[in-house]
């Protein structure tokens, strides 16, 4: 049979198919056990990360913000550089035996019939890092372990109408930043609140705008960005590309290239005289150097818009595809766009009873409330870096330029009594 296709192909092509096929015949005795093994080894090694990462306990950490803030944003860049963990891979027995990886974090804006919360999801055992950080840079804030919000909503869509979306930066090379609280010049302290644009402020309007009966739900995952983080291929990918490794991907090497192609384009041609550079090409090097002087993290954006059937208003669906927008830079750097959005059909017959559209629904739910993104089996291939600047412009405790009503703030925090009080 193999004989009679070889005999169908053109005649030239003849000798090199049939000393192939005799090759694979002859070593297939060693890698089809190489390549069992390799599949074994993914699945082994998969299994283990899986039921290590649902052996963690979880807690979820609500912010009580104060009547007034006067702290820049570098106070949450401060806290945030504390999350910066990369314990957990420290050697091969701890990935590929126990199956330890990084911990990551969920920083999440959520409104409740337009009352807003700030939360902050994490393993039980940095439950004291993160309060001790907090307050650190924030003394007047209170921090209470409460119960996970997204356990007390269920998703059935005969009496829910759902929308959700992930975010993905505009430009796919991670050095590039947004536009950042310094950009905005809340790195300048001493402003009067006349003075401050804050980019955060849209975003708690919004929140803060929507009715009873309505929820908002806005998920920042984060991770400590180590060099290789998409080295890891899906098993479809790995299949198809015959390689069990993606290419290794550090922010701060692609940020390098960069610079050193910008520089290139400045050299003249042979006689000619070197290009001045234009005030643009410095600005984007030197915002490519201030990026990654930073940490950077591993990140993922989701939104999620429920209400009950007789009051989704679908205007909030253009809200939160654009609650980002305040945060993109001129065309030459980044911002962010929305993704993977759960309404992708036009017309009634591509989607028949809104089977598929339903699927992407509950697995965007899904995925948030288990706060998934960094690993299988719910990996996302659109993750990307974020440096702790861009990280403290989008998710910081604003200050009293923010005035919704429905933003509730605590009158102060109530103080503890010396410590050398006589007993």
């Amino acid at each position: 049979m193999i004989d009679n296709l070889i005999l169908q192909l053109p005649e030239f092509l003849q000798p090199v198919a049939g000393n192939t096929i005799y090759l694979l015949y002859i070593f297939a005795p060693i890698y089809i056990p190489l390549l069992l093994l390799s599949l074994l080894r993914h699945f082994w090694v998969s299994y283990k990360r899986y039921l290590f990462r649902t052996n963690q306990e979880r807690i979820l950490l609500e912010i009580k913000i104060p009547k007034e803030i006067k702290k820049t944003p570098l106070a949450m860049e401060l806290f945030l550089n504390a999350l910066y963990q990369t314990g957990g891979e420290t050697n091969w027995y701890k990935t590929q035996v126990k199956g330890s990886s990084r911990t990551w974090f969920s920083l999440e804006l959520v409104s409740f019939g337009g009352e807003i919360h700030f939360f902050i999801w994490t393993e039980k055992k940095f439950k004291n890092l993160v309060e001790a950080q907090l307050y650190a840079q924030y003394p007047e804030v209170e921090i209470h372990e409460v119960p996970d919000y997204t356990k007390f909503v269920d998703l059935d869509l005969n009496v829910t109408s759902m929308w959700g979306n992930e975010f993905i930066l505009t430009n796919d090379k991670d050095p590039y930043p947004i536009k950042t609280y310094v950009d905005y010049g809340l790195d300048k302290i001493g402003l009067k609140s006349e003075e401050i644009t804050d980019p955060i402020t849209p975003i708690i309007e919004f929140l803060g705008s929507i009715e009873k009966g309505e929820q908002l739900w806005i998920q920042i995952m984060v991770r400590a960005h180590k060099k290789n983080y998409k080295e890891d291929l899906a098993l479809k990918d790995k299949i198809a590309k015959m390689k069990w490794y993606g290419d290794p991907h550090d922010w701060k090497e692609i940020a390098k290239k960069e610079k050193e192609a910008k520089l290139e384009e400045l050299k003249p041609e042979e006689g000619m005289f070197p290009r001045v550079m234009t005030k643009a090409e410095q600005t984007v090097i030197d915002a490519l150097e201030r990026n990654v002087d930073k940490k950077g993290f591993d990140c993922g954006i989701r939104g999620i818009y429920l209400a009950e059937k007789d009051k989704f208003d679908p205007i909030n669906i253009t809200g939160m595809t654009g609650a980002f927008k305040q945060f993109n830079s001129m065309s030459l750097l980044n911002g962010f766009r929305p993704n993977r959005a759960t309404d992708f059909s036009d017309y009634p017959w591509q989607d028949y009873k809104d089977m598929r559209t339903n699927k992407i629904k509950k697995e965007v739910f899904s995925e948030y409330k288990r706060r998934a993104y960094f690993y299988y089996p719910y990996k996302s291939d659109k993750q990307f870096v974020l440096s702790s600047e861009e990280l403290a412009t989008i998710f910081h405790l604003p200050g009293g330029v923010s005035q919704t009503p429905t933003f509730s703030r605590i009158e102060s925090k109530k103080s503890e009594p010396p410590s050398n009080l006589p007993l």
